[in-house]
C-alpha cells in the first residue's frame, strides 16, 4: 500500500508528543486525520496549524468513540494515547492499575474491534500501535529510571501481544499491523506518573533520549513499505539506553 492508497487516518493521543507529530505528518502527506485527544485547547491549535479533524474526548469513552468511528472509514490506526504511573506492586493503587489498563489497554482493544473490521472489508489498512520497551523487559528502579511500574510493563506487554495476535487474525487481508516500541521519549508520559517535577525534567534532559519526531519518522516508514512488506515490530532506544544486567539481593542474615 502507498500512502496515495489511504485517504484517513484516526490518532489517539494527539495533543502533544507523539501523538501531535504523527498528525503533522500524516496531514502532510495529503491524508485527512482525525486527531483524539481529552486536551480540546491543543487540539484547537494543532487542527489551526495541520487542518487536522479535532476531537476531544477520552479514549476511554467507549460510546463516544464508537459514534465517532462509526462515521469515517479509517485506513491508518495510531493507536498511541497512554500514560504511566510509578509503583512496583508493593505500592501500587487501584486507582493507578485501574487508569492504565482503562488507557493503556481497554481502549485500545475497543477502538481496534470498532475500526479493524471494516479495514478487512475494504481490504485496505494498517493498524500502528505505539507500544514501549516496557512491554518486553521487566525494569528495576534506579538512579536512571525511579518510574517502574507493574501496571505499565502490563499494559504494554498486552498491546506487544495484542499486535502479534491482530496479524494472525488479518492474515490473507491486506492490512498491515506495526509495532513500535520505544525507550524513553521526550514526551510528558510521566506527568502522570507521581514523579516530582525536578525528577520528571530530569529523566529527560539530563539523559540522551529519543525525540517525537524520531517515532513518527518510523510511523512514516512502516505505512510507506512496499506492500508485500509487514514492519511488524520495531525496538527502538537512545543510543545510550540499554535494557539489560544482573542484579542480586543480598542475604538476610
Amino acid at each position: 500500500m502507498a500512502f496515495s492508497d489511504y485517504r484517513m487516518a484516526l490518532v489517539t493521543g494527539a495533543s502533544s508528543g507523539i501523538g501531535a507529530t504523527a498528525v503533522r505528518r500524516l496531514c502532510a502527506e495529503g491524508l485527512t486525520v482525525h486527531a483524539v485527544a481529552r486536551n480540546a485547547a491543543r487540539l484547537a491549535e494543532l487542527a489551526a496549524e495541520t487542518g487536522c479533524e479535532p476531537h476531544a474526548l477520552d479514549v476511554c469513552d467507549s460510546f463516544a468513540v464508537e459514534r465517532l468511528v462509526k462515521s469515517i472509514d479509517v485506513d491508518i490506526l495510531v493507536n498511541n494515547a497512554g500514560q504511566s504511573r510509578r509503583g512496583t506492586i508493593l505500592e501500587t493503587t487501584p486507582g493507578d492499575v485501574n487508569t492504565l489498563v482503562d488507557i493503556n489497554l481497554r481502549a485500545v482493544l475497543h477502538l481496534t474491534r470498532l475500526i479493524v473490521p471494516g479495514m478487512g472489508e475494504r481490504n485496505r489498512g494498517h493498524v500502528v500501535n505505539i507500544s514501549s520497551i516496557a512491554g518486553l523487559y521487566a525494569f528495576g528502579e534506579n538512579e536512571t529510571t525511579f518510574n517502574s511500574s507493574i501496571a505499565y510493563h502490563a499494559t504494554k506487554a498486552g498491546i506487544h501481544l495484542l499486535s502479534q495476535q491482530l496479524r494472525v487474525d488479518l492474515l490473507g487481508k491486506s492490512v498491515r499491523v506495526t509495532e513500535i516500541a520505544p525507550g524513553r521519549v521526550a514526551t510528558n508520559v510521566f506527568a502522570h506518573a507521581k514523579v516530582a517535577p525536578d525528577d520528571s525534567a530530569r529523566l529527560t534532559t539530563s539523559f540522551e533520549t529519543l525525540q517525537p519526531s524520531d517515532i513518527a519518522d518510523l510511523l512514516i516508514f512502516a505505512i510507506k513499505a512496499p506492500e508485500r512488506m509487514n514492519v511488524a515490530t520495531l525496538e527502538v532506544t537512545p543510543t545510550c539506553q540499554v535494557v539489560g544486567g544482573l542484579q542480586f539481593a543480598r542475604r538476610a542474615v
